[in-house]
């Protein structure tokens, strides 16, 4: 169950899993999402399915209902394809969701999986017409000689149904899998990420878009690095991120050239020779990219840390936070499970003074750039019951463990968070843990 209240970063209740218990590779969530007012929130997964949950209303009767995340609508937005001519299969699971801002009654959310973006529109119908002059009532066409009488159709209430219709389909775009999508400021138009191009669409246009990035070397063996995530400011129509595997991020300005392969600001932090090892490439690789909401600072996620970047300052990050440093020692072994590979998401709180990022054993971080303080809490079935406060959790490494502590060792890597988002407005968190959804809210003093 929801609720409001101020930020006690360790008084986060619980709300039960949304989903189901049974693991089933299709239900694994892939992607998680509020919308702008935070009334809405969407999950994708990997069968390709979108399930979108809604706000309950505050009521007087019960007022603590307010909060609570129901379904409002499931759809199969992407379903499997094949690519003929490299014979390549096409998954259906979705890479990402990203909502339009509301404009009317009606919602409107992109979803996209390797290939093909989607525009959906999500709507209420509560009326039916009734009373055609050339169909009955189960839509049969009458016979013209019957008609006698003009009859004007009217609206019969019925019960609510929520439909969602594809209204775009954005494909043939990407050689490569996208994965990322960003909506602009300016509601027109949108970009589309894939390993080494970057494109940019017409919300309107389906059948062209505009190359506006484009990484890839004439000699494929010459190719170093490859694009990870890419996101548009939140307020400047023109300019947008994209980070790299190599650990960096270019800042571009659509307004100077029609291709963007020139940034105009390029922020990477240069490493220390003292720590370089076999995996200092492969950890640095950026899994994330997010701009804070008053567009001034950059948040990025590598397999150890969150960096936050100020856009004014391109030589080192303005803050760096370490997630799991406990697993720098471990690094081996999850190279050869391939956690190492695994890419991270990472999200601010609506006023950007909280960032939160997921980790292993279904734990999750939270850091408050003001005071400093960081938490580690655990989104699992077993220690959480409704209403009931998260506690802390602490890694050990080594030496004699407490008994409140877990050790490194002992640590779970097939169960991860790495899809998380945060209410626009309030101390509300959704993570996903495998095929559960878990909603965490500030606790009610």
């Amino acid at each position: 169950q929801v609720h409001r209240g101020p930020l006690g970063m360790s008084t986060l209740t619980f709300s039960p899993p949304l989903c189901s218990t049974s693991c089933v590779a299709a239900d694994i969530i892939s992607t998680v999402e509020f919308n702008s007012s935070g009334e809405l929130l969407a999950t994708g997964d990997k069968g390709g399915r979108v399930v979108v949950f809604q706000r309950e209303q505050e009521s007087k009767s019960q007022p603590q209902r307010r909060g609570e995340y129901n379904v409002y609508s499931t759809f199969q937005s992407h379903e499997p394809e094949f690519d003929y001519l490299k014979s390549l299969e096409i998954e259906e699971k979705i890479n990402k969701i990203r909502w339009l801002p509301q404009q009317n009654a009606a919602y409107f959310l992109l979803s996209t999986n390797d290939k093909t973006v989607k525009l959906w529109k999500i709507s209420e119908r509560d009326k039916r017409p009734e009373g055609y002059n050339l169909k009955d009532e189960d839509g049969r066409i009458r016979d013209p000689s019957t008609i006698t009488t003009l009859r004007v159709p009217v609206l019969q209430p019925m019960d609510l149904m929520v439909e969602a219709t594809a209204r775009r389909v954005f494909s043939n775009a990407h050689t490569y899998h996208i994965n990322s999508i960003s909506v602009n400021s300016d509601l027109q138009t949108f970009i589309s990420t894939d390993d080494l191009r970057v494109n940019l669409w017409n919300l309107e246009i389906t059948d062209r878009s505009f190359n506006i990035v484009d990484i890839k070397p004439a000699n494929m063996e010459e190719l170093t690095e490859v694009i990870t995530s890419a996101e548009f400011h939140p307020q400047q129509c023109h300019t947008f991120a994209y980070s790299s595997s190599k650990g960096s991020i270019r800042l571009c300005d659509m307004r100077q050239a029609a291709l963007c392969d020139k940034h105009c600001k390029y922020f990477e932090e240069p490493e220390d020779p003292s720590t370089r090892s076999f995996f200092s490439e492969i950890i640095s690789s950026i899994s994330d990219v997010k701009f804070s909401h008053n567009g001034r600072f950059l948040m990025t996620r590598d397999y150890l840390t969150v960096k936050v970047w100020d856009l004014q300052m391109e030589n080192k990050p303005l803050e760096t936070y370490q997630v799991h440093d406990y697993l720098r020692g471990k690094l081996c072994s999850l190279y050869e499970n391939d956690c190492i590979f695994d890419k991270f998401e990472c999200v601010w709180n609506g006023s950007d003074s909280v960032i939160m990022t997921g980790s292993y054993n279904n734990f999750f971080r939270m850091f408050d750039r003001n005071t400093k303080r960081d938490v580690t809490l655990e989104a699992s079935r077993e220690n959480s019951k409704p209403r009931a406060i998260l506690k802390p959790r602490k890694v050990c490494v080594g030496g004699k463990r407490r008994k409140d502590e877990i050790s490194v060792d002992s640590l779970d890597f097939s169960k991860k968070i790495l899809h998380t988002t945060w209410h626009p407005h309030e101390n509300i968190i959704a993570v996903a843990a495998t095929n559960n959804l878990y909603i965490f809210q500030d606790k009610v003093n």
